[in-house]
């Protein structure tokens, strides 16, 4: 299960990834927005973000004007570890080495051809484990 939300900066792109997606195969939860009315980016990033440390979702994909502030506010959810990338490459990095588990994408930095083989690249890519999995697990930290 992969789950998808955008605010409305990355409503057309959302809709374009969901339907790439589906079209491979893969089951993809909409999480909202629905229309482009303006909306605050953090809810729709938290309520991903819960889906996955909550064990809901597998994967999640996020969209805004540039994935940064997305990628913000779902790293405050502990076990999400959302990354954003601008291309195939530093998708398929995110997911090899640091088990990247959320997508954040710019839909006014990334062209939409672009950002589809982005989402393909991020979900058929495994994590390597291995000597990663180590570095991944301190990620993860409690500050006392």
């Amino acid at each position: 299960m992969i789950a998808i939300a955008s605010d409305h900066a990355g409503i057309g792109l959302k809709a374009q990834i969901v339907r790439t997606l589906a079209g491979l195969g893969h089951e993809v939860e909409d999480l909202g927005p629905t229309d482009a009315t303006s909306v605050d980016y953090p809810d729709y990033a938290h309520l991903l973000a819960r889906a996955v440390s909550d064990g809901r979702i597998e994967r999640g994909i996020l969209i805004c004007g540039t994935g940064i502030g997305m990628s913000m506010a779902a790293n405050r959810h502990p076990g999400v570890r959302a990354a954003v990338c601008h291309d195939a490459f530093t998708a398929e990095m995110a997911r090899r080495h640091n088990d990247a588990n959320v997508l954040c994408l710019g839909a006014r930095v990334v062209g939409s051809g672009v950002a589809e083989q982005i989402a393909r690249v991020f979900v058929s890519t495994p994590f390597d484990g291995d000597r990663h999995a180590r570095r991944v697990a301190k990620i993860e930290w409690e500050v006392s």
